[in-house]
């Protein structure tokens, strides 16, 4: 969380920046960001959520064919958001950030490697088709993006414990989806 305040600066912050910010090497720390900004205040602006989703998409298929890189279009790392919502979820996150490292320790390391990375990828694929439909409702994007944030955590910390606690998220969200999509698409008039 600090290198993304000390190596992002100015008024607006771009994918790219962040990328660079948290390493561009490994999926975990990517997963990571995108499930924090997933969650942060920056999912209140339109579209944040949709966008966020298609980008962990993007990633986790990369994963899931066996890319030992990330890579993303030019195009979609220009995009960019005020640097201050990126500030205060910081601000916010830092709060409980000890505690969680005092939490997490690898456990259970074999479900961070082959082949249950893949797996992991496809839940993380299957978190960001959920958030679609979910970006129509108010805070409904909440539990997929918690999913992939937990992920992220997960494998950066080669914590296989909480890779199940993240896969019991995604089961939560799948439940919402259930839950509101007859409703969603009767309001759409579907």
């Amino acid at each position: 969380m600090r290198s993304l305040k000390d190596r992002t600066e100015g008024e607006t912050v771009t994918i790219a920046d962040l990328l660079n910010a948290v390493g561009r090497r490994s999926y975990g720390p990517v997963l990571l960001l995108l499930g924090f900004i997933s969650i942060s205040p920056l999912s209140i602006v339109p579209g944040a959520n949709w966008l966020v989703a298609l980008v962990t998409l993007i990633f986790a298929l990369q994963i899931v064919i066996g890319l030992k890189f990330p890579w993303l279009p030019r195009r979609a790392l220009n995009v960019s958001f005020p640097r201050k919502y990126l500030i205060n979820g910081l601000n916010t996150l830092e709060k409980h950030a000890y505690t969680v490292d005092q939490v997490l320790k690898p456990r259970l390391t074999f479900l961070t490697q082959v082949p249950f990375i893949n797996i992991v990828a496809l839940v993380c694929v299957a978190a960001a088709l959920i958030t679609f439909p979910l970006g129509l409702v108010p805070f409904g994007p909440f539990l997929p993006g918690l999913t992939v944030l937990l992920f992220g955590l997960a494998l950066t910390a080669r914590d296989g414990v909480l890779l199940l606690i993240a896969a019991a998220s995604l089961a939560g969200a799948g439940l919402l989806l259930i839950r509101i999509l007859p409703r969603v698409m009767n309001f759409l008039g579907i």
